[in-house]
């Protein structure tokens, strides 16, 4: 839970691109996506700004694998195409498949002015703090989800109350309240509309000794995951009261 909480990235003004500014791609990436060495992509850009066949690009610096500060090219689109045709011919359908990546990435947000950044960053940060407080909220369902998976097949009413930490007397008034399953000669029975929907199976026979007839109802996989649901949403609500 807390390594999905920790993956929820984080959007500042400084990874936001404005309206108006070239979308460039890097001389690392470029080096990335043809399998080359880093410098020796560098020179080969500096080599065709020589003959004039591309300008010069502009210098900038990223961070590397190692967190090591790099002196890149920042390479418009037209004369990236050239240097990959220089390159390796063969790689221009990946030169291809990362600028519509990129060209999908600023269709999706392209502030005009400062302030516009910082509301829509502000925007981002309020939609990341949302999307934690819902996996918090998700953490009871996701723990019980974990122990279920280690469990499986058809459950009887004090496994399924087991596994949910739940005493027996209120477990069994919320499935009778919620008019889930009923008493039927002082044995708990599921209404019919949740056997048909495969949620719980009635297994019936005799004993061997005394020939006396028993019902068990058991809960089915499918039906522990949705009473599992059930009954967290059930707690975090008395909880919050």
């Amino acid at each position: 839970m807390e390594q999905l909480i920790n993956a929820v990235p984080v959007f500042t003004p400084h990874n936001v691109l404005f309206a108006g500014q070239e979308l460039t791609m890097s001389s690392s990436d470029i080096a990335d996506l043809v399998e080359s060495r880093h410098d020796h992509v560098k020179r080969s850009i500096e080599r065709l700004a020589e003959r004039g066949i591309i300008q010069l690009p502009p210098m900038g610096e990223v961070k590397n694998h190692l967190g090591q500060t790099v002196t890149v090219y920042r390479i418009g689109k037209r004369d990236s195409y050239v240097v990959v045709a220089q390159l390796s011919p063969e790689f221009t359908a990946r030169l291809v498949d990362r600028w519509q990546e990129l060209e999908s990435q600023q269709a999706m947000v392209v502030p005009k002015s400062l302030p516009e950044a910082l509301r829509l960053a502000a925007d981002l940060a309020e939609q990341q703090q949302q999307l934690k407080q819902e996996l918090v909220a998700a953490a009871p369902k996701v723990e019980f989800v974990d122990r279920y998976c280690t469990a499986g097949g058809s459950m009887s009413f004090r496994q399924v109350a087991k596994l949910l930490n739940a005493k027996e007397p209120e477990f069994r008034l919320f499935l009778i309240e919620r008019g889930i399953m009923y008493r039927l000669g002082g044995v708990l029975t599921p209404h019919h509309q949740h056997i048909e929907a495969k949620r719980f199976e009635v297994k019936t026979g005799t004993t061997t000794a005394s020939n006396y007839a028993f019902s068990q109802a058991r809960f089915t996989a499918k039906g522990v995951q949705w009473i599992g649901g059930l009954w967290t949403a059930h707690k975090a609500q008395g909880d919050a009261q």
